[in-house]
């Protein structure tokens, strides 16, 4: 039989997983989806196929569901390139969804919130399907920058996009807190309490995707919504009072996903054994 296997192509990170085994690839990457991705893909199916490399494997990709259909079929003929005997593509909100454990194929609707690095995409789903969707150029690297043209602004330190992202997992926080945190870089002290003056206006710009999200959607599906609430998932989720910061903005109770880095990969291995949802994407064959 040949391997089944999920591939996350981030922003900043690339992911695999095979089914059987778990996450087998988590590692840093500058690509964006037009970026390498035939190269990309024939080193993570390579992997995948093993020694020898007898059979060639099922593959499903992740891609942003603003992606456009002329970039859906370049990624899919590179994995077939790259070796794929059959390839399917779901939407990052659909596979984070399923990675965060949501109950993608009931009539009552779940949304989605997949905080990236390079992007943020939410999305209404119901049936196993996206009935709504919004996808914005604004993530994690958007928060490091703020953080970034924070310090010089405050403090008149220049520091790096990776000093940034190091301030943000280390102290950060979305809202101000009582007892904040605090780190020394540069010889410059900063506080969770910087951080979340810093970060407002990306943050305040997701929560302007999901209002348009949930603004668009039948008012039936925002009511269930409103019930079960919003799940956050993807890096830029990990930010300290995050879930409450969009609550407070969005009317919409709000929480993290367990796990939410690594979501939307671990959705992709699940989607293979889904076949309502792969009868929804589409295939291709070798």
């Amino acid at each position: 039989m040949s391997r089944k296997i999920g591939i996350d192509l981030g922003t900043s990170t690339v992911r695999m997983c095979i089914k059987g085994e778990g996450i087998v690839v988590n590692e840093p990457s500058d690509m964006a989806l037009q970026r390498d991705t035939a190269r990309t893909l024939q080193q993570l199916i390579g992997k995948a196929k093993g020694r020898p490399r007898l059979f060639k494997p099922e593959v499903i990709v992740s891609v942003p569901s603003a992606v456009t259909s002329t970039q859906r079929r370049a990624l899919t003929e590179a994995a077939i390139s790259a070796g794929a005997r059959q390839v399917w593509l779901i939407d990052e909100p659909l596979a984070a969804a399923m990675g965060a454990g949501l109950p993608i194929g009931e009539v009552r609707a779940c949304g989605i919130c997949e905080l990236g690095a390079g992007t943020t995409e939410v999305a209404v789903i119901s049936l196993s399907g996206i009935v709504v969707a919004n996808s914005i150029p604004v993530g994690g690297h958007n928060l490091d920058e703020a953080i970034v043209a924070y310090v010089k602004r405050r403090h008149n330190v220049e520091i790096t996009e990776h000093a940034a992202e190091e301030i943000k997992l280390a102290v950060g926080s979305a809202v101000r807190m009582e007892e904040p945190l605090y780190q020394v870089i540069e010889g410059a002290q900063i506080s969770s309490n910087d951080v979340a003056e810093a970060v407002q206006e990306p943050l305040r710009r997701i929560a302007d995707a999901i209002r348009a999200v949930l603004a668009e959607a039948p008012a039936e599906l925002v009511v269930d919504i409103r019930e079960r609430g919003l799940v956050l998932s993807g890096g830029a989720a990990q930010l300290r009072g995050l879930a409450g910061f969009i609550t407070s903005l969005t009317g919409i109770p709000s929480a993290v996903a367990q796990d939410p880095q690594t979501s939307v990969v671990r959705g992709t291995g699940l989607a293979l054994d889904n076949f309502e949802v792969l009868r929804r994407n589409q295939s291709y064959l070798r």
